[in-house]
């Protein structure tokens, strides 16, 4: 019987590594090829593009809205702490991953933003993650915006609740859902407060309204607020009067305007209590390592030293806004620092963001199933350092790359939902203190 003699392996070669076993049935994931077909045709192929240090083009697309990132106090304060406590948090917060730099951040996010008690967490998704599945369940009704983030809606689908979607911004469809809850369901509405595709801030007074008429508990996703709005950066919750109401939670992430990364949630004790017994990505996350910790930290103390930052984003933001549209464009009148911009399509929305790029401007391109109503849109981020150099080239590149369709015709009016209502724009551009709920 023949016999067959295996060759030495080469020298590139691991003789203790197995070579791959021959096929002997259907490829499980032959399917990708059509999918990533399917992706090319729709022009929602998305790639990496890794971004060099130092200098690049000029940046609209990242979410660093106060220019924090590499502020000296902010990156010095990484370094000292990665030099103090590690590269890594080591653990769970449970075990070993919690500092002295977490429980301090908590107390000063706490403070800042007007809340009893915060909590950690890695990153922002997985502090929506927590706030939506430990505080429902299987008794529990949620109410949840159309238009809110994807981990909101990861949150839905893990939470076992019975999830009713509502139509974006749509109170009164938020309270019809309410009122159908059951004897014995507990009910939460979560909602961002800024929402991340166009900038649009939630209805939060009455939505809080609507919430404590029915005993329903409000849980608002303050991404976009934080830093932005409200008395000197505290949050959307802060300047509607919300933060530190007993049936209002936040959650917030550390990775925009305060140049970190991470995320938290912030409420009552108790709810931060639950959370630390109960939410399946505390227990089981590493918690976040301290070079972030500490940025962050330092980041918040930046802010309170320089409340101006605040106003001067939405103002740039406002700048960006009235130039796209003087130059034809359709753009919703941005609540907080997000602009954007209505492309033809998909494919359209890619080229012209690369155009962009070549033209040493950079900004978002959000396409399905990014954007909720299908529509692609490219997204300008503004932030507080911006000059008014820069904020001039930057509409002039927009308008010189811009694809034909991508201008409103004149005289015809702009799709639905191109404007903020002007009530919602002046409560989330509120920079006053808090006021009581429903005022």
């Amino acid at each position: 019987m023949n016999r067959e003699v295996c060759s030495a392996p080469g020298p590139d070669e691991d003789p203790a590594r197995p070579g791959p076993a021959p096929s002997t049935g259907p490829d499980p994931f032959g399917w990708l090829g059509d999918a990533a077909r399917l992706r090319e045709r729709a022009g929602l192929v998305r790639t990496l593009r890794p971004r060099e240090a130092g200098a690049g083009p000029l940046d609209l697309a990242g979410n660093d809205y106060l220019g924090l990132a590499r502020d000296p106090a902010v990156t010095g304060a990484a370094a000292d702490a990665a030099r103090r406590w590690g590269a890594g948090a080591t653990g769970s917060r449970l075990v070993s991953g919690s500092t002295a730099l977490h429980a301090a951040l908590e107390r000063e996010l706490a403070a800042f933003c007007g809340f009893e008690a915060a909590l950690v967490f890695s990153s922002g998704y997985a502090a929506n993650l927590a706030a939506v599945t430990a505080l429902t369940g299987r008794d529990s009704l949620l109410v949840s915006d159309a238009a809110n983030h994807a981990s909101i809606v990861d949150g839905c689908r893990l939470s076992r609740a019975r999830t009713v979607i509502t139509p974006h911004a749509d109170v009164d469809a938020v309270r019809e859902a309410l009122n159908g809850a059951g004897p014995t369901e507990r009910s939460l509405v979560v909602s961002d407060a800024v929402f991340s595709v166009d900038g649009d801030a939630a209805p939060l007074a009455d939505l809080a309204r609507i919430c404590r008429a029915r005993g329903a508990a409000l849980l608002v996703d303050d991404a976009h607020g934080l830093g932005v709005l409200g008395d000197g950066g505290r949050g959307a919750l802060w300047a509607t009067g919300l933060a530190g109401q007993p049936g209002v939670v936040a959650t917030v992430t550390l990775s925009k305007a305060l140049g970190s990364q991470g995320g938290a949630v912030l409420g009552p004790a108790r709810v931060i209590d639950h959370l630390v017994n109960t939410a399946r990505s505390f227990v089981f996350d590493t918690g976040l390592a301290p070079a972030a910790t500490g940025a962050a930290l330092a980041a918040l103390e930046r802010l309170r030293a320089r409340p101006e930052l605040a106003g001067r984003v939405r103002a740039h933001a406002l700048a960006l806004h009235r130039g796209l549209t003087e130059r034809g464009f359709t753009a919703r009148r941005p609540d907080a620092a997000v602009v954007s911009v209505r492309a033809p399509s998909a494919g359209e929305a890619v080229a012209w963001a690369a155009r962009c790029r070549a033209e040493g401007l950079a900004v978002g391109c959000f396409r399905p199933p990014s954007v909720p109503d299908g529509i692609s849109r490219l997204r300008l981020t503004a932030r507080a350092d911006l000059t008014g150099r820069q904020i001039a080239d930057a509409l002039a590149t927009v308008e010189a790359t811009a694809p034909a369709g991508a201008r409103t015709p004149a005289g015809a009016t702009a799709p639905a939902g191109a404007r903020t209502p002007p009530e919602r724009a002046a409560a989330a551009g509120s920079s006053g203190p808090p006021s009581p709920v429903g005022r």
